[in-house]
């Protein structure tokens, strides 16, 4: 329960700042945010300590469970602490905690939750209590029980029996029992809902469906309730066919995606094209919408994935100086976008082009692989004009300026590849539309730095 500190060697950082990094990279990145979460986890219950009262005892009992489920078995804490959900709930409650805030208005059954996940999966003998959110109660990274009639503030109570046995109770409700297994078993208790398990990784590793907590993904407002079976095996085909195309072409995505993010969150289509998105403090969470062939499905995995490296990476190094206001052309949104969101959406970009410049050579059905080269082309010249006002901006760290050099790199190699004319007309008239709606849409605005 101590966070180590992290050492990134130059090789690693060049590496990830060039688009890739593998499994090697992710997986420091990973540590990195488990030691990050258990900072996040002490710090909260410092600071209940501080604030006193009911917030400091529920906060004592939670370490307490924590450290014992540590010390029978260290993954399983591991395991509830990476969650995405994990990372909102801690933070969140944090900033109400130093924030002011009232303690007795403190949702403190967020770190208690946390706690009683953890000595489910470490099959630690306990019994916890907190107060009910309501008819749902979830046990981060496992599941959520339904207990109908339920209000907010009735008591629930985890019991976990000396065999492991694990039931979640409220008065006036019979008990729910709760699988250890962190997917949806073939039969799963009555009132127990659990992700679905699309595919499972060369490693072994699983890739999660989760409709359940919102946590995972707060910013969602698009998300869409209980699936039906039939959306469910659309999902896990669509991911059993990205998965084995990265695995046979795209190595260095898939042992990243083994390695680190391995949750989806379902988004509701806008009926514009696949939507997607990540947040910073959910690693290992991609959002998006069903993508509608196995290559579009990779294709968001990979962008996704860049997505979470760069998050990670800005918790562990000032890339940039965070004061600056000025906004920027950024030629994939509709909208200006401040230097981080350039710089995040210009990495995801990297991995964009490197996905579809492998797609333009691999590919076998001739008209696929020609909307490959446009991709291709589309997003590798984006992508240079952004790294480019990037290093130009005058906001960059010397270790940002590194990074974003090594980026120009990377796309300067891109670049250079040939494509044919037809992908490059098509391309660079795709970006002209973008910049012209761009222009209408700003008006008699001042220009933007470009």
């Amino acid at each position: 329960m101590t966070p180590l500190p992290h050492r990134v060697p130059g090789a690693m950082f060049d590496a990830l700042a060039l688009g890739g990094g593998g499994a090697e990279a992710m997986g420091m990145l990973a540590r990195a945010e488990h030691s990050r979460r258990l900072a996040c986890v002490y710090a909260v219950v410092t600071a209940a300590r501080e604030a006193g009262g009911a917030a400091a005892e529920a906060a004592e009992e939670a370490w307490e469970l924590l450290v014992a489920a540590d010390r029978v078995e260290p993954g399983a804490v591991a395991a509830v602490l990476t969650h995405p959900s994990a990372g909102p709930a801690l933070l969140g409650l944090l900033t109400r905690l130093t924030g002011g805030e009232t303690p007795p208005r403190m949702p403190m059954h967020r770190l208690t939750a946390l706690a009683a996940a953890a000595a489910v999966r470490a099959r630690v003998p306990a019994r916890v209590r907190w107060p009910a959110p309501g008819p749902v109660v979830a046990l981060p990274s496992l599941g959520r029980a339904h207990f109908p009639g339920a209000r907010p503030g009735a008591p629930v109570e985890l019991r976990v029996d000396t065999d492991g046995h694990a039931r979640l109770a409220v008065p006036g409700s019979a008990p729910v029992r709760v699988p250890t297994t962190p997917y949806r078993p073939e039969s799963p208790p009555d009132r127990w809902r659990a992700p679905y398990l699309l595919t499972t990784l060369r490693t072994g590793a699983p890739l999660l469906l989760d409709t359940l907590d919102p946590a995972s993904f707060p910013s969602a407002s698009d998300r869409p309730g209980e699936l039906h079976a039939d959306e469910v095996r659309a999902w896990a085909s669509g991911a059993r066919g990205a998965c084995a195309l990265l695995g046979a072409d795209h190595p260095e995505v898939h042992a990243e995606l083994a390695a680190g993010p391995r949750l989806i969150v379902p988004l509701t289509g806008t009926g514009r094209g696949n939507v997607s998105g990540s947040s910073a403090e959910t690693f290992g969470c991609m959002a998006m919408s069903l993508p509608q062939s196995g290559s579009v499905f990779a294709a968001t995995m990979a962008h996704e994935l860049q997505h979470n490296k760069f998050a990670a990476l800005l918790h562990l190094f000032d890339l940039f100086e965070a004061d600056g206001e000025e906004l920027f052309y950024a030629p994939w949104r509709p909208d200006p976008r401040p230097l981080l969101g350039l710089f995040h959406g210009a990495y995801a970009h990297l991995g964009v082009a490197r996905f579809w410049g492998c797609r333009s050579e691999t590919e076998p059905d001739p008209a696929q692989r020609a909307a490959a080269q446009t991709r291709f082309a589309r997003w590798r010249s984006a992508t240079h004009e952004a790294t480019t006002v990037l290093l130009a901006s005058g906001r960059l760290t010397p270790l940002g300026h590194r990074f974003a050099a090594r980026m120009l790199e990377s796309l300067d190699a891109l670049c250079r590849v040939p494509l044919p004319p037809a992908a490059l007309r098509h391309a660079e008239a795709a970006s002209r539309a973008h910049r012209s709606a761009w222009n209408d849409t700003r008006g008699s605005a001042p220009p933007l730095p470009v």
